[in-house]
């Protein structure tokens, strides 16, 4: 079990579509190569990136087995409407040979109830119990995990190695003082591109899964370079990784909206992948302002991110 696996840049992978809304898998396998050898740590496939919810449970199973026999680092979602479904989710990744899972509290019949999320988790994490797992944490989720269910899932689950924090800097602060903070060997993972800066920096975090990491990875690995470098005592690296944050922070802004998926897929088209440019909903898509707004700050950003970038 690698735990380490978590630690660096990790973009969350799109599910590409063919003309018929199906899953197009060799566009799939093809966009994890390429950021891998970009020089991603790993990738998440069938978080809310991957738009699981369109997918039938065997497509979503076929996406990560095809990534995983093609070589490519692979730590799956288990977001399901129930948990005999998360449960099978996380079996199937185990026995194919992912990577790691990220756990995601239940969704619909879900309860505030901690015993109802507890049994969720660990019904998950003992069916897969030699990859290691990060719970999800997101306010979309309806459920906030503590620090007191954190570290009782860790006791009985030795895989269940850290923590994704979605639900911004305080919530980040949260997981840093009372979870991380407790347990060297408990890993924080950045959950949200507008928190890079401050989840590495001010939290300790290890890695970060991002969204603007699909659409800029040679950016997105530069800022987390810049971030580690800086949380080791380097000012001049810390000074540069905030310019950085700063001018992605509208780009990574979409990553915090429910259409996140609509914005970086069609940045994705803008940036020369064509095979994200249909949805599984037909109907879904930008509005033309949108789609104004979006290419406007890429070319603002790519920009300035080339004179930038000669500066170093």
């Amino acid at each position: 079990m690698n735990a380490q696996i978590f630690a660096g840049c990790i973009p969350a992978l799109m599910t590409p579509c063919t003309s018929d809304r199906t899953p197009d898998y060799d566009a799939l396998v093809r966009t994890g190569r390429r950021l891998i050898d970009a020089g991603m740590s790993a990738v998440v496939y069938c978080g809310s990136m991957g738009d699981w919810p369109l997918l039938t449970d065997d497509q979503r199973m076929e996406g990560v087995a095809r990534l995983v026999a093609a070589g490519v680092p692979v730590v799956v979602g288990t977001g399901a409407v129930n948990t005999a479904t998360a449960v099978a989710h996380a079996a199937h990744a185990q026995k194919v040979g992912a990577h790691g899972l990220m756990v995601i509290p239940r969704l619909l019949s879900r309860s505030t109830a901690v015993d109802a999320q507890r049994n969720h988790f660990k019904a998950i994490l003992a069916a897969a119990p030699d990859l290691p797992a990060v719970i999800y944490n997101s306010p979309w989720y309806g459920y906030s995990t503590g620090a007191e269910l954190f570290f009782a899932l860790r006791r009985e689950h030795p895989n269940l190695i850290g923590f994704k924090e979605f639900g911004g800097a305080a919530a980040m602060d949260y997981a840093a003082e009372h979870i991380t903070s407790r347990d060297d060997d408990a890993m924080l993972v950045v959950g949200v591109d507008t928190c890079t800066f401050h989840g590495f920096i001010r939290c300790g975090a290890a890695g970060a899964i991002t969204g603007i990491g699909c659409v800029l990875p040679e950016a997105s690995l530069h800022l987390v370079r810049l971030c580690k470098q800086a949380a080791a005592g380097d000012v001049v690296a810390r000074r540069r990784a905030q310019e950085l944050d700063e001018a992605m922070k509208v780009l990574s802004r979409f990553d915090e909206g429910a259409d996140l998926v609509l914005f970086y897929k069609y940045l994705m088209v803008l940036k020369g992948h064509p095979e994200f440019e249909l949805h599984f909903n037909e109907t879904d898509a930008l509005s033309d302002s949108q789609k104004g707004f979006a290419k406007a700050q890429l070319e603002l950003f790519e920009k300035w991110y080339e004179g930038w970038s000669r500066e170093a």
